[in-house]
């Protein structure tokens, strides 16, 4: 069932500052057809979100040296509004889930992410169509 996950030419955005995740990802999004730009701090996220406008899709890690996952999700806000952020935390308190919605995230996975989690949760907002009627079962 996980094989039917593919995003053929579609581009993401993870930001992520730790050697594991990324390794972890990596893995995870292999042969899933997806053009992945890698930040391992706000300020690269930021800067790559700017400089990369086919991105889709922005996994943004909410701790993060230098500039933060919030901060750099509030600059991205000042853009768009439209462009799903999902944050990607250890951190699973009401109040930091509160401060991601008011940062302007899109959608929480908590780590550590299982691979199903990780990928229905791409698959909602880069094939939203397909998922329409899942919520119906």
């Amino acid at each position: 069932m996980l094989n039917q996950y593919k995003w053929p030419g579609k581009t993401i955005l993870i930001a992520e500052d730790s050697e594991t995740s990324v390794q972890y990802f990596s893995a995870a999004l292999a042969h899933r057809g997806l053009n992945i730009l890698w930040a391992s701090n706000g300020f690269e996220a930021v800067k790559l979100f700017r400089e990369n406008s086919e991105i889709e899709l922005i996994l943004m890690d909410l701790d993060m040296p230098g500039m933060d996952g919030l901060d750099a999700t509030r600059v991205i806000r000042e853009t768009t509004l439209r462009l799903p952020i999902v944050a990607q935390t250890a951190h699973v308190l009401l109040a930091d889930s509160m401060a991601g919605n008011a940062a302007g995230c899109t959608d929480f996975i908590t780590k550590p992410v299982s691979l199903d989690v990780l990928l229905s949760t791409i698959d909602k907002y880069l094939n939203p169509a397909d998922n329409c009627n899942s919520d119906s079962e």
